[in-house]
């Protein structure tokens, strides 16, 4: 028995917090590649296999050759759409012309173009 039991029960909880860290992190890795528009079926089959049967290999590689989803975020919009509501400061007029042109080049429907001018004009 160990002369130090309270320090043992932090060692356990430390190393069963990483366990449940290393399986979020799987589990977020699996479903960005499900979810993924710019990675075909077989992409997307070759980062399955190589994930789940090299687990740490196949994050890790993902993570590198994909870092653009994790640190660049993705809100459900093509990468030219600007972020309504962010830059609160910046010129209304500016975003109201790049909303704009992206409707007119059918990026955006007509729907998506009235909320973000109402989000804008307000």
């Amino acid at each position: 028995m160990s002369g130090y039991p309270l320090l043992d029960a932090f060692w356990t909880m430390f190393i069963f917090f990483c366990w449940l860290l290393w399986i979020f992190l799987v589990i977020y890795v699996l479903m960005d590649i499900f979810r993924s528009r710019d990675i075909g079926g077989w992409g997307k089959a070759g980062w399955i296999v190589l994930v789940i049967f090299l687990p740490l290999i196949g994050v890790l590689a993902y993570e590198i050759v994909h870092s653009d989803h994790f640190f660049g975020g993705r809100d459900g919009y093509p990468a030219d759409v600007p972020a309504q509501g962010r830059h609160r400061g910046s010129g209304g007029s500016s975003d109201l012309a790049q909303l704009s042109d992206l409707h007119d080049r059918g990026v955006i429907s007509d729907a998506e173009f009235e909320r973000g001018k109402e989000k804008i004009l307000q």
